[in-house]
């Protein structure tokens, strides 16, 4: 099993690395985040753009979004459309992932909105 996790908060190439280790895995997982941060994976010559999807299935391998994921099931529809489709045995989904719903989002908005000093949150509904 390896385990690729980030020292810093932002883009530090772990979806490179993980793009690389994932050729030779049967298994890829997305274990936490939301749809406020992304990666960007390029293979065979074409860009993808991930917010939630984990990035082995570029490479037909299967794999999981954990329950640590925060999903938006309006940015995961997104996602697997644009990425062209895929198969029920492709993509799992932790039964415990909590789902971002609509209000969510500007319950998030509202409270921002509300402080006197901005934490700068990116009104997706990650934080409610």
């Amino acid at each position: 099993m390896k385990i690729i996790l980030g020292a810093q908060w932002g883009d530090e190439g772990k979806g490179k690395i993980i793009d690389y280790l994932a050729e030779d895995a049967d298994l890829v997982v997305r274990f936490q985040g939301g749809s406020n941060a992304g990666h960007t994976i390029v293979h065979d010559g074409k860009t993808f753009k991930f917010h939630l999807l984990p990035s082995g299935v570029v490479r037909n391998k299967r794999s999981l979004i954990a329950a640590g994921v925060v999903l938006d099931p309006r940015v995961l529809i997104k996602e697997i459309s644009e990425f062209g489709g895929l198969d029920e045995t492709q993509l799992g989904i932790d039964f415990r992932t909590p789902i971002v719903m609509p209000w969510h989002e500007r319950i998030d908005l509202a409270r921002e909105g509300a402080k006197k000093n901005k934490i700068g949150t990116t009104g997706r509904g990650i934080g409610p």
